[in-house]
């Protein structure tokens, strides 16, 4: 989700660097790209752990360069933990 916010804010820095004379895209380009590489870190990291298919690992950094797919895999990765986690009960 972190990922997926800076990229949204980073559009919104955009925006307002071409139509005012604020400008953080420099910052928020630097924290959205350092975001990005622990997204795909963690995915490797999952990849081997969780012992996912290429074509699953492959899916989910698709969904990373797709806008707000990290989201949409963020969600997507935490229903799946709900499912299939032992009950507590």
């Amino acid at each position: 989700m972190p990922e997926g916010v800076s990229f949204v804010l980073l559009l919104i820095c955009t925006y307002l660097k071409y139509t005012t004379s604020f400008n953080a895209v420099p910052v928020l380009g630097m924290l959205h790209g350092c975001l990005f590489t622990a997204y795909a870190i963690f995915a490797l990291m999952a990849w081997r752990e969780q012992r996912w298919t290429f074509g699953r690992f492959v899916w989910i950094m698709a969904l990373s360069v797709i806008p707000f797919g990290g989201i949409y895999a963020e969600r997507l990765l935490g229903r799946e933990e709900r499912e299939t986690a032992p009950s507590m009960a």
